[in-house]
């Protein structure tokens, strides 16, 4: 299942955007599209997302007030989730799909309905931008970024559906090592809702590993509330999935970022085959 693909190559020379937004009040035409697309190859069977990939801005929305420091934080998005996710899609030869903008504009993990959808209080950190936001600016955002992203994920899943190719659904979020003042000792999280089958058998297969703390269902876990992708995509379609965080300090750089990847991957392909999976 596992295929070598070239992982030197610029990503902007190799992902393709299959989507861009409808014109909206938010992006204007200086702003990039609210994500990027990596087709993959044909018949592999992964679809990897990366939910809080980017910390752009949108231009019309200034810096929400917040430090360039501020805005390089984990609170802004997922530090090295993007470069573990590029590589283990190229691995893989998964479809890819990267999200463009700061989770501080709008969490595309979270169901737009919930208050969490965009944070006012991150960590300990209050962001101006967010504090007085009329319904009309909470559905600018909506249209021109959260919707778009997850509807080109469900154009993917549909177009295999009716392929009649099996889909495994892998999203890919990383963690800060300390959280309110609390180190967090894991290395790694496997998170998953109410089907737990292919998360419980990777978790097997990753503390096999000596030396490798991996929490189940730890720093977080997945609900309705709080996870809008696995519970969306995956579970409502019931795809084997997993959502899966890293300790953000182990991918500082592409040394890390790679090691984590081949293991993910590695750790993918032992786990399916343990289920019984073929989908190659």
């Amino acid at each position: 299942m596992r295929r070598s693909l070239d992982c030197g190559k610029d990503p902007a020379q190799t992902a393709a955007v299959t989507g861009i937004a409808l014109p909206s009040p938010l992006l204007g035409p200086e702003d990039p599209p609210p994500f990027r697309v990596l087709e993959g190859e044909p018949r592999s069977p992964f679809v990897v997302t990366c939910d809080h990939a980017g910390k752009r801005l949108p231009r019309a929305l200034g810096d929400l007030g917040l430090s360039a420091a501020d805005l390089e934080r984990h609170i802004a998005w997922d530090i090295g989730a993007a470069g573990v996710a590029e590589l283990l899609a190229r691995d893989l030869g998964a479809f890819a799909i990267w999200q463009t903008y700061s989770r501080l504009v709008i969490d595309c993990n979270r169901p737009p309905a919930v208050d969490s959808s965009i944070a006012k209080l991150s960590e300990d950190t209050p962001i101006p931008g967010n504090q007085q936001l009329s319904e009309a600016d909470r559905q600018a955002r909506t249209e021109a970024i959260f919707y778009p992203y997850h509807q080109r994920i469900e154009q993917e899943l549909e177009r295999r559906r009716l392929a009649q190719m099996p889909s495994v659904y892998v999203a890919v979020h990383s963690f800060t090592p300390r959280y309110l003042g609390k180190d967090r000792r894991w290395h790694a999280g496997v998170l998953y809702g109410k089907d737990g089958r292919l998360a419980k058998a990777l978790l097997g297969v990753l503390r096999r590993e000596p030396g490798l703390e991996v929490g189940d269902n730890e720093p977080y876990f997945v609900s309705e509330l709080t996870d809008y992708g696995v519970v969306q995509h995956a579970e409502r379609r019931g795809l084997l999935y997993v959502e899966l965080e890293m300790r953000q300090d182990l991918l500082v750089d592409e040394r890390g970022q790679r090691q984590w990847a081949e293991r993910v991957g590695r750790a993918l392909e032992t786990a399916l085959a343990e289920l019984g999976f073929s989908g190659s």
